[in-house]
């Protein structure tokens, strides 16, 4: 299995869709991705809830999940890395363990407020988020493991906040750095500050939803783009949309006459040929 960090240093930009379990793993792997990404924002709305919400411990459950479904390096929102700088040993050591190759660290309070989804920001010090980025730096196992550190101070402080943040978190030995921003010229004012390889998170619908293509990631030396949003929006209208349609006793709005095809399109992604065949070996007579 190829390195999501040797992935980031050759090649083109690598693209992780949002996954929650081992079938959209599976999904995504099958469609192309080459890693894929474990949402805190998503895992907590997939449960009614938020992020906020969420243990270290749980989330890890789920990485454990999905690695034995995929071999896809798999990245991990970690939130605001459970605790301050004493705590980020646990969470680097547990996240590891649980084979994430990355896991994307930010600058918000603790505990986390659920108006961040609304864009209302409470960033911490710089000084203490550069902290957790240092112990988190010192305290990984593997080399390969990366560290990606995260700003949200954007959105309620301005850019230049954003900027001597990143600064900091760079200094502290980051990987990657992620200034939460999806204005082309505050994204230029960061590519044109730092060396380190930047990751990006589109609107929900991805590049085209933010008027970028591919071609302009090189430019704005963006190495890692994450859509955290849109598989679980699809997700959530299709199962609403068949739901209504159960209701009323009508034919699914997105399967429809396909239930058949879709059905056998979900064996093969769950692999239920490969394990008929382990019965067949063992257990039939």
């Amino acid at each position: 299995m190829t390195t999501l960090r040797a992935m980031l240093r050759e090649g083109p930009p690598v693209f992780a869709p949002l996954v929650l379990n081992g079938l959209m793993a599976r999904m995504a792997e099958e469609a192309g991705f080459s890693a894929i990404y474990l949402g805190g924002g998503a895992s907590g709305y997939a449960n009614t809830f938020t992020e906020a919400n969420l243990s270290l411990t749980e989330m890890c459950q789920a990485g454990l999940e999905i690695g034995a479904a995929s071999r896809l390096p798999l990245i991990l929102d970690g939130a605001c890395g459970w605790g301050d700088p004493m705590h980020i040993h646990r969470s680097i050591a547990l996240a590891e363990r649980a084979g994430f190759q990355a896991i994307e660290i930010e600058d918000q309070i603790l505990p986390k407020r659920a108006h961040h989804h609304i864009g209302i920001e409470h960033v911490i010090a710089p000084e203490e988020m550069a902290a957790k980025v240092r112990e988190a730096v010192s305290v990984r196992q593997s080399p390969d493991f990366l560290i990606i550190a995260r700003t949200n101070a954007a959105r309620m402080h301005g850019l230049d906040d954003a900027l001597r943040r990143a600064e900091l978190m760079a200094e502290a030995g980051a990987d990657l750095l992620f200034v939460l921003s999806r204005e082309p010229e505050e994204l230029r004012a960061v590519a044109e500050r730092f060396d380190l390889p930047l990751m990006y998170m589109p609107p929900a619908g991805g590049l085209a939803e933010a008027g970028l293509e591919k071609a302009d990631l090189e430019v704005l030396r963006i190495r890692l783009v994450v859509d955290a949003q849109t598989p679980l929006l699809a997700m959530h209208r299709a199962l609403r949309d068949c739901y209504a349609a159960l209701r009323e006793g009508a034919p699914d709005p997105l399967v429809g006459s396909s239930i058949a095809a879709e059905n056998k399109a979900l064996k093969h992604s769950v692999g239920l040929e490969r394990l008929l065949e382990v019965e067949r070996r063992t257990v039939e007579r």
